[in-house]
């Protein structure tokens, strides 16, 4: 049997492969492994992203990591600040050595006889294979390379198009009016720090967007931090968020009404005379998309302020200074910003294979919320779609760590969810992605199975994922250890 070169690979150097790297560190150190990453620093989405006020649209207590407390003023906070906290946590937690920048992950193949993955990369232009005993994909839900394309023809426009996710870092908006299609996230953050330095900013949106505003420091999490120490500090703030989170996400989907009632009335207060019913009503429910945060009212504000507005309309077509809408008006761009989504992409465009064989996972069922039905040694992290991304990122890597300990007790080298045809047959298939957001409903081919109930699901609910995945035994029968083939061959 082969004696692999890693005890795991990482892929992503992101929040979840430096939450991954970090719970190693602490949970089992001398347990040998290395962060693969494609780019040449850390950080993932948060260096991917520089377009103007890049932020969190999830508070930082619930966005950072269980075992290092966000310090930072802001819970809501810029891309600057969430990188300068993966830093410090990758230099404390001494995960930096174990970091291979310049490396792209091209392709995995699992062989039974050594019990390891075979991992083809390329790094320096040069390819080469590196194995491993674990494998874990930290590489994001989205192509870093490829967004979604909307289909516009911006043939007869003369002015400069721009995408959020490759934002030109000499771009002079000064000035110009800038025009920025899209109503999620992206565009909810461009507009308002774009504005004050552009002539004018326009949101373009063909449909409204349900929207949230929150203050950016959280005012009870600096009162607690004042009284006590920081730690039992930051796990009380974090408590109280992943309650509201809950809560209200509930809320918004036990009692609709009440929650769309709630939400307008803060937009009317926010807004003033500018509120315009259409433009803020989806014709969805809340959170049957993510709801977009608007941070200190700072949208609203630049709407105040005639810096910004708002737009609900089809685009017929662009011309030379502008955007053409179909109802006959008009839009002034010299930028004009394409806020339009992002493109799905599971396991990061990396070619699996089991003895050759390619791995096709929507073939396969969800196991525990980070692992496939019947692939060995094999994990990922895919975060909530309706709270923190690491929230869940956290009780991965915590159970990861469990399987591994029980395998080392066990002499162990495999270990599998193990799932037969009878059983597949019995369960009744649910829809892990159940939220209209476009690039969610686009990419639903690309994602594995999910059952209705445990452990064969992606779930949408931290706090019954949290007790499920820490009080449930690992050896649940389900999960299957065993030893590699050339040892059994021995024996």
């Amino acid at each position: 049997m082969v004696e692999p070169d890693f005890d795991m690979l990482i892929v992503g150097a992101g929040l979840s492969g430096i939450g991954m790297a970090a719970h190693l560190q602490l949970k089992l150190p001398g347990t040998s492994y290395a962060i693969l990453e494609r780019r040449e620093r850390i950080g993932g989405t948060w260096d991917l992203f520089r377009y103007p006020g890049i932020r969190s649209d999830s508070d930082m207590y619930t966005l950072g990591f269980e075992f290092e407390p966000w310090t930072h003023a802001k819970a809501i906070a810029g891309g600057p600040d969430i990188l300068e906290y993966l830093d410090r946590v990758v230099d404390k937690y001494a995960i930096r050595p174990h970091i291979q920048h310049d490396t792209t992950v091209i392709s995995a193949d699992f062989k039974h006889q050594d019990a390891c993955w075979h991992v083809e990369v390329e790094s320096g232009g040069q390819r080469k294979t590196l194995t491993t005993r674990w494998l874990h994909l930290g590489s994001g839900y989205y192509d870093y390379d490829d967004p979604h394309d909307a289909g516009f023809d911006f043939s007869g426009f003369s002015g400069q198009v721009v995408h959020p996710q490759f934002w030109p870092k000499a771009l002079d908006y000064a000035g110009r009016n800038v025009v920025v299609i899209g109503s999620g996230a992206t565009a909810v953050t461009l507009v308002p720090a774009m504005t004050g330095k552009a002539a004018h900013v326009t949101m373009l949106q063909r449909t409204p967007t349900w929207m949230a505003s929150s203050p950016a420091r959280d005012p009870i999490a600096h009162f607690l931090r004042r009284i006590l120490p920081a730690r039992t500090a930051f796990r009380l703030t974090r408590a109280k968020n992943v309650f509201i989170g809950d809560w209200f996400f509930k809320r918004a989907r036990s009692h609709p009404d009440k929650v769309v009632r709630m939400l307008k009335k803060a937009l009317r207060k926010a807004l003033g005379p500018d509120y315009d019913d259409a433009s803020f009503t989806p014709p969805y429910g809340p959170w049957d998309q993510r709801l977009c945060l608007v941070p200190d009212n700072d949208l609203f504000l630049a709407m105040r302020r005639k810096q910004a507005d708002i737009i609900t309309g089809q685009i017929e077509c662009f011309v030379g200074d502008g955007v053409q809408l179909s109802d006959g008006r008009k839009l002034p761009a010299d930028i004009i910003v394409t806020a339009t989504g992002l493109r799905l992409s599971f396991g990061g465009k990396i070619k699996l294979s089991l003895e050759g064989a390619p791995i096709d996972v929507t073939q396969h069922y969800f196991y525990k919320s980070c692992m496939f039905s019947n692939l060995p040694n094999l994990s990922f992290a895919f975060g909530y779609l309706n709270a923190s991304w690491t929230l869940r990122v956290d009780l991965i890597s915590d159970y990861i760590c469990d399987v591994l300990r029980l395998m080392q007790e066990r002499n162990a080298v495999i270990a599998k969810p193990a799932l037969n045809a009878k059983e597949e047959a019995r369960m009744e298939i649910d829809d892990p992605i159940a939220f209209s957001s476009g690039y969610l409903q686009r990419g639903k081919h690309l994602i594995p199975k999910s059952a209705a109930e445990m452990p064969w699901r992606l779930a949408q609910n931290y706090r019954q994922d949290r007790a499920f995945m820490r009080h449930a035994p690992v050896d649940d029968g389900v999960l299957v250890f065993d030893k590699a083939q050339a040892q059994l061959d021995i024996a």
